[in-house]
């Protein structure tokens, strides 16, 4: 499917709304009808699993987190790494980030990024290259929203971003507790109760990386108020 095509697809199927808990952004996002299987069965390259087309808890938590605290992004250059559609990006442009690139491979999630940041006038550069395969590139802050759901991208990332800290850039990660988070390289920095896909709300930490601290134990999820 070519590019303009793949963008007709998501702007008539995936209709805008806004954000659950983040109301100063909205986004195309998967409902029942969208019809993301007939979107795989037209494309000879195969869709994947489209994460990009629905909320996830750690990108909200994020996202929350970095608009309700804008001077950790306000003047300085950001990476959204995995970015998806664009949440976390579109909240770093928002809070007043100085440069924003996105990262992402995935050429459906690419597409809805470009769409949902003209959406929110967000001003985002897009890099569709693996980045765990090399050396990330410069900047003062990188944000990580829900990439620890598989052990081999988790091993991945964390490799990364270690990469990321040598060159002294500060790593923030949004996760809900899934079960490859690499809990002793994280010190938690706030938490919030948030509405994943499907409506249900539950607990999502945002986390600071570190360097792994000797005896260090994994904390638990806050109980769900």
């Amino acid at each position: 499917m070519q590019g303009e095509a793949l963008h007709a697809f998501i702007r008539d199927n995936l209709p805008v709304t806004a954000v659950p808990g983040i109301p100063e952004i909205r986004l195309h996002k998967a409902v029942p009808g969208s019809g993301l299987k007939r979107l795989a069965e037209i494309d000879e390259a195969g869709l994947g699993s489209p994460y990009w087309a629905y909320h996830w808890a750690g990108g909200l938590a994020l996202a929350r987190h970095v608009l309700d605290h804008p001077g950790i992004v306000a003047g300085k250059r950001v990476l959204d790494l995995g970015a998806g559609g664009g949440l976390v990006a579109i909240a770093a442009t928002k809070a007043g980030a100085m440069h924003v690139t996105a990262a992402e491979i995935d050429r459906y999630a690419a597409a809805a990024l470009r769409l949902n940041a003209a959406l929110n006038n967000a001003r985002i550069e897009l890099i569709e290259t693996d980045l765990t395969c090399g050396e990330p590139p410069n900047g003062d802050i990188v944000l990580v929203g829900d990439l620890f759901y598989a052990p081999e991208l988790a091993e991945k990332v964390t490799a990364l971003l270690d990469r990321c800290l040598a060159k002294s850039q500060m790593v923030l990660i949004g996760d809900p507790w899934r079960a490859h988070l690499p809990m002793p390289r994280l010190r938690e920095i706030a938490h919030y109760a948030v509405a994943e896909t499907g409506g249900t709300a539950k607990p999502s930490g945002v986390f600071a990386w570190r360097p792994c601290p000797a005896g260090s134990v994994r904390n638990q999820p806050p109980p769900n108020n």
